[in-house]
């Protein structure tokens, strides 16, 4: 069964523009797959964006994952330190890439394969064997409920092959990698009246009311399964312009359609923009995220079959490397795929 949960409508600024209720749509993985299958393609279609339940991957593995990267960021920030500087792996404090974009957060980044993992474990636990192994068991059942929705997409576009997007990080050599952010609480200043207007969901100008933890951008990946607890503050950006507040549920995953796959579908999904945006919390917020990506020698390319959809290829093929190094040139909220665009297009 699908259903879509309503959420309430965050006005940028001054824009009294009115648009429907957004709901974020609900996959169901325990339906028939051709059911799941046009669903999930609807769902990249419409906002790149959707939420997955009965998705296998189980509770005890969640929760561990959860308490090992918890212990992690109560430790004193001399500790924390010694795993870091993130370059582009390990922990990091504030800033996002090497840039110049900052937010208010605190983060872990990693390779998301068993060897470095293990080798890394060291400096995130006084239990490494235990952290490796934690957070490899979360890997591995994020990077399966990843396959299983490239899969369903697959069919879903009418794809022979089902597995033509899945093994692009089945492959062992594949570049994914592992977040966890953790944003402090952010308590603002008491103005009843305003907070009655805006319904607690109008992002406000002044800054000592709200605080961006992460500022807006797309996932240069193929997918991201991201999972938080229950603190709020994920918005993502809609096609009609409109910034709405993701309500935050710790049992379930969150997907998001990355920039890659955008390539690979010839634009038919768009990648989201999203940001975390702190407005008024007593608890912190933590998330993990899992980046689904292809080996750094993967040529990137959509299919025949969505090519005769679309007529003319938007995107030339290009590298995941490629791409990759033009990503980390660039900043959080550049548009990277418009330096592979055909000259043909506008």
């Amino acid at each position: 069964m699908v259903v879509a949960t309503p959420t309430p409508l965050l006005r940028c600024g001054n824009n009294k523009k009115k648009t429907a209720a957004f709901g974020v749509p609900i996959i169901d993985l325990s339906d028939d797959k051709s059911i799941a299958s046009e669903m999930i393609v609807k769902a990249c279609e419409d906002y790149g964006f959707f939420k997955v339940v009965n998705h296998g991957v189980p509770k005890k593995v969640i929760a561990r994952m959860e308490r090992e990267a918890a212990d992690f960021f109560s430790r004193p920030v001399s500790e924390k330190g010694r795993a870091g500087p993130a370059a582009p792996f390990g922990y990091g404090s504030k800033n996002i890439g090497f840039n110049g974009d900052k937010g208010d957060l605190e983060y872990i980044l990693l390779e998301a394969n068993p060897l470095s993992l293990t080798q890394r474990a060291k400096n995130f636990s006084n239990d490494p064997s235990t952290f490796s192994s934690v957070t490899n068991d979360y890997v591995i059942g994020v990077r399966k409920l990843s396959c299983d929705i490239l899969e369903l997409v697959a069919e879903g576009l009418w794809i022979e092959d089902n597995s033509i997007f899945s093994k692009l990080i089945s492959n062992s050599h594949n570049d994914s990698c592992f977040r966890v952010n953790h944003y402090p609480p952010f308590i603002g200043p008491n103005d009843d009246e305003d907070e009655l207007n805006n319904n607690h969901w109008d992002l406000s100008p002044n800054p000592s009311k709200s605080k961006v933890g992460f500022g807006e951008h797309t996932d240069p990946q193929i997918l991201t399964i991201l999972r938080s607890n229950d603190v709020s503050g994920l918005q993502i950006y809609t096609h009609d312009g409109f910034w709405i507040p993701v309500p935050p549920d710790p049992n379930e995953f969150f997907v998001f359609v990355g920039d890659t796959f955008q390539a690979l579908t010839n634009g038919r999904f768009t990648s989201v923009r999203h940001r975390v945006v702190a407005i008024n919390s007593w608890t912190s917020r933590m998330s993990m995220m899992y980046f689904a990506a292809p080996a750094l020698d993967a040529w990137i390319s959509a299919p025949p079959q969505i090519n005769n959809i679309i007529t003319s290829n938007i995107y030339r093929p290009f590298k995941w490397g490629d791409f990759k190094q033009i990503v980390y040139s660039l900043r959080l909220a550049d548009s990277r795929l418009d330096y592979f665009k055909n000259h043909t297009q506008s």
